[in-house]
């Protein structure tokens, strides 16, 4: 069984999955002749407090011995009574006193986020801060080390219920304990991440975009088998009756805004031909015009066959990717920094290396790749797992899959990157094949 002082060693050198995919600001990345604007995670916490990630993949029988040992560990707290509820700490900050600093410590040492000898101080002191910043990475919140209402609603979810979703958790992880290959692909969807892996390491993390609550991105294990360069979008028919007409009533000027041509048949029609106040609108065929700028599915689409007609795509609207809250799809999945996944993805493909990854997406036209072998993917829901350094993890429960209520933490959007967009509102590639 893990101790608390071991979880609080651990705590100062752990590499956690989801905590550090990038810098404080928005950064362009200038690397080889790789140029890609990069929002970066707020909630990765600066040099001298960072957690750092796991390179051990989530699927792993390793994930899988660290999670049933947690598990053992939750059971002890649970047997000692859990922890106390927090309450009014929601605006504390550094140089912060109060009753509810000390409850704050307190629910800290019980987990091993804070050390018991840091001192009792009724302050909001800067342990107490690195302290909040670590148990936020582990939830999946912004790295501030300030409280906020999702941080205390994520201390206060009862032991026994954390207890119950890492077991629940464990039988989903133990499902996953086959020959999953040298190489394969891991979308966590409550998580919003992304890993490649590669000898048992993970290679690459990527934040993600995936599927709202009403259409929710599909668990499955599929393969990537071909890249598509400057796509084209053709807009599903779901996504026109339930995005497109309406934005179009709004505002007439949506699609010549958005660059999407409408069609009927081969030849193209004017917008304004068309009455949008009736069901004329679905009756034609819409097409984006490839560019990164404005296209919904930025520079490249990763096509992976499945029966739901999903895939994972690049995106012009990078700002979500600093944000908490990622369940923004239609069923798909946007990967932030693309050009690293894909390049990742071809790198046993003859005739595809970085340059000339590069230089297709430079030369604007379309262009595709296909994998000389695919590449395996999952697309997983796993919301407890802990790290074989004794970290563990919990996510919101978002598609209510674990039957153990746990209250959401983050409810609704809740932009921390402070980016706004510069292009026009657009809407999401959809759960239907294109």
């Amino acid at each position: 069984m893990l101790t608390q002082a071991h979880t609080h060693r651990a705590l100062g050198f752990a590499l956690l999955a989801t905590a550090a995919l990038v810098g404080h600001t928005a950064i362009a990345r200038e690397q080889g002749g790789f140029a890609q604007a990069e929002w970066a995670q707020d909630y990765a916490s600066p040099a001298g407090m960072q957690v750092q990630r796991s390179s051990t993949p989530i699927l792993s029988p390793q994930t899988v011995a660290a999670t049933e040992q947690m598990i053992e560990r939750y059971k002890d707290i649970v047997a000692r009574g859990g922890w106390r509820p927090v309450s009014g700490a929601d605006r504390l900050r550094i140089g912060g006193r109060g009753p509810a600093v000390a409850a704050v410590r307190q629910r800290l040492i019980v987990t091993g986020d804070l050390d018991p000898v840091s001192g009792g101080s009724g302050v909001y002191d800067s342990y107490v801060a690195a302290a909040v910043k670590r148990f936020q990475a582990r939830h999946g919140l912004s790295q501030t080390g300030t409280m906020s209402m999702a941080t205390q609603q994520a201390m206060n979810v009862p032991a026994d219920v954390r207890l119950r979703q890492l077991e629940i958790n464990a039988v989903r992880l133990r499902s996953y304990s086959g020959n999953l290959g040298q190489r394969f692909v891991i979308t966590n969807i409550p998580a919003a991440l992304v890993q490649t892996v590669e000898n048992g390491q993970v290679v690459t993390l990527h934040a993600a975009g995936v599927g709202k609550i009403d259409r929710q991105s599909p668990i499955m294990n599929t393969k990537a088998t071909q890249i598509n360069f400057n796509p084209f979008w053709t807009v599903p028919a779901s996504i026109v009756k339930k995005d497109l007409i309406p934005k179009m009533q709004k505002d007439p000027n949506y699609l010549t805004e958005n660059k999407i041509r409408i069609f009927s048949g081969e030849t193209e029609i004017s917008p304004a031909s068309v009455n949008w106040n009736s069901d004329e609108g679905t009756r034609y065929r819409y097409r984006q015009d490839s560019g990164a700028d404005f296209n919904s599915m930025g520079i490249v689409r990763i096509n992976i066959p499945n029966p739901y007609g999903v895939f994972m795509h690049d995106t012009n609207t990078k700002g979500v990717f600093g944000d908490d809250f990622r369940f923004i799809s239609s069923g798909c999945v946007r990967v932030q920094n693309v050009r690293e996944y894909i390049t990742w993805l071809l790198k046993d493909t003859p005739g595809w290396g970085r340059a000339e990854v590069e230089q297709a997406i430079e030369s604007g036209k379309r262009v595709d790749a296909t994998l000389s072998t695919p590449v395996p993917v999952y697309w997983t829901y796993i919301t407890a797992w802990a790290t074989p350094d004794g970290l563990v993890q919990f996510r919101d429960d978002i598609y209510k899959r674990d039957g153990v209520n746990v209250p959401s933490t983050v409810s609704a959007p809740t932009p921390v990157a402070s980016a706004q967009s510069t292009v026009p509102e657009s809407f999401e590639p959809g759960d239907e094949e294109n």
